[in-house]
């Protein structure tokens, strides 16, 4: 049995209804993952579609928050904040912890105007990056598109299907040693799957 049910609709949007958002995206890749993931949070498959539901009217409400206001008021205050350097420019990122992925943060990157510019999943500071050799170590949720982008550099970004997806295509050892193209795909910054591009 379900150990909590979310809020109802006139109920505030909290940071377990967060997480059913975040798992809603990752359900078309790995659905048994989410499905393990939404049972350890004891939560049903009508909860975690009401609270996408909620989600998307939300972001497409008129006159609604800004999105970091909307992250503060759903996560509260940032379990920490950093200033990362891109190019020339020096920006605030917002982290928050995450209970389904201990060792990884949600982090609000803000341009230093105050928007946000970019919304994902980072391994938390501090906490080792995970060994990425060959293919075989790119497993579902194994990683990062920053940790990625490391392991098998040079890596090309590549256009998501979704606002909320980004894309990889690198090279990577399989079995045998040889280097293979691969086209990684990420859901809120998390690895989903890799496919070999068409010749």
């Amino acid at each position: 049995m379900p150990r909590s049910r979310p809020a109802g609709p006139a109920e505030p949007f909290t940071p377990l209804h967060f997480q059913l958002v975040l798992l809603r995206r990752m359900a078309d890749h790995n659905p048994e993952l989410v499905e393990s993931a939404r049972a350890d949070l004891g939560v049903s498959v009508a909860d975690m579609r009401e609270a996408n539901r909620r989600w998307q009217a939300m972001l497409h409400a008129r006159g609604g928050r800004s999105a970091l206001s909307r992250y503060r008021a759903i996560l509260g205050a940032p379990e920490r904040t950093l200033l990362r350097r891109i190019g020339d420019l020096e920006c605030e990122a917002l982290l928050w912890p995450v209970p389904l992925w201990p060792g990884l943060r949600f982090e609000v990157l803000l341009s230093p105007t105050g928007a946000v510019w970019n919304e994902w999943l980072i391994r938390a500071p501090g906490t080792p990056a995970p060994p990425l050799r060959a293919l075989a170590d790119l497993t579902p949720w194994s990683c990062t598109v920053d940790e990625a982008a490391r392991a098998f550099a040079p890596a090309r970004p590549l256009e998501g299907s979704a606002p909320t997806r980004w894309g990889l295509e690198f090279a990577a050892p399989d079995e045998s040693g040889a280097r293979r193209l691969v086209r990684a795909e990420f859901t809120w910054g998390l690895l989903q799957r890799w496919t070999t591009p068409d010749p």
